[in-house]
């Protein structure tokens, strides 16, 4: 898509030209240096060095998701002829054989200890960032259950830098279906879950499904909205950034704002500040949802945060 420059007085169009990135350690510097904004990630370790039962293998960076207390591990490639799933299958074979050692590289890097059970492995995942993927890599992780993402980066002469997840498109396939003989799927498969809407809403009651589908609903229709599933909540994407997350309980949902302290505007003051206290979910801001009444005046508190994530 081109994007344009436009005088004050917008009578003239100028082209933003793509400036690409000459080295994968332009990225690698760019990112690790906006790890949180980018992706809500906490920075570990650069160039992290573990050896496997063939290899030893280079970690472009290593850094931990605080809210899944999961490991993630990031590579940045510019060749676009690699395999994405054996090589992230690979890549996680080897930590999920190597757990002490990465406990042990957080905590020489971190102020706050990290235990050997404070770790959710099976949530582990890897990301790839790459200014742009071939149409093959990317039909290659449309499976539910990929614990496997890739992004998309891009520099412009107007100094713009764009981030964006590659989406995948109507995954309904599991990826055990069709990797019976690759050996590094098969193990890592046994422990990593990729949790999916459908797992979220099982053995929920009716009447509760019904409150969410109605919010969802209205949800989706702000645009460009994508959903994901995680061990304990669905959450709400715009442009790669979360902005709501809901919990489906069976006595109704339980809604988290992602903004901070001080500025969401809730003059029905249905919502409680819980940024102080621990809670699941995104956000300084909670709402219990038990039926459908009010869900036109909890969209108006979700869009704020829809609005300044879009």
């Amino acid at each position: 898509m081109p994007l344009f420059n436009s005088n004050s007085k917008l009578e003239v169009l100028n082209q933003i030209k793509e400036t690409p990135f000459k080295l994968e350690r332009e990225i690698q510097h760019l990112v690790e240096a906006n790890l949180n904004t980018l992706l809500g990630l906490e920075f570990v370790k650069s160039e992290f060095t573990i050896s496997g039962s063939v290899q030893q293998l280079r970690i472009d960076t290593l850094a931990f998701d605080r809210k899944n207390k999961a490991f993630v591990i990031i590579e940045y490639k510019q060749d676009k002829s690699f395999s994405v799933v054996d090589q992230g299958y690979a890549y996680l074979s080897v930590m999920l054989n190597n757990k002490a050692d990465f406990i042990l590289e957080y905590n020489e890097s971190r102020k706050e200890p990290l235990k050997r059970n404070s770790v959710d492995w099976s949530q582990s995942r890897i990301i790839f960032i790459s200014q742009g993927f071939t149409p093959y890599q990317k039909e290659a992780i449309n499976f539910k259950d990929l614990p496997i993402a890739l992004w998309e980066i891009k520099k412009y002469s107007n100094q713009t830098i764009s981030f964006e997840e590659v989406r995948k498109l109507n995954a309904t396939e599991s990826i055990k279906t069709v990797s019976s003989e690759n050996s590094a799927v098969n193990a890592v498969s046994k422990e990593v879950i990729v949790y999916t809407e459908q797992d979220r809403l099982k053995d929920i009651p009716e009447e509760v499904r019904d409150v969410y589908n109605s919010l969802r609903e209205k949800i989706l229709d702000l645009g460009n909205v994508e959903i994901k599933a995680t061990k304990l909540y669905v959450t709400f994407t715009v442009n790669g950034s979360n902005f709501t997350d809901i919990a489906l309980q069976k006595q109704g949902l339980k809604l988290w704002i992602n903004l901070p302290q001080g500025e969401l505007e809730d003059p029905y003051k249905l919502a409680r500040d819980v940024s102080s206290i621990g809670h699941h979910g995104n956000g300084a801001y909670e709402l219990a949802v038990k039926n459908a009444d009010k869900l036109d005046y909890i969209l108006t508190l979700i869009k704020q945060s829809y609005t300044q994530k879009a």
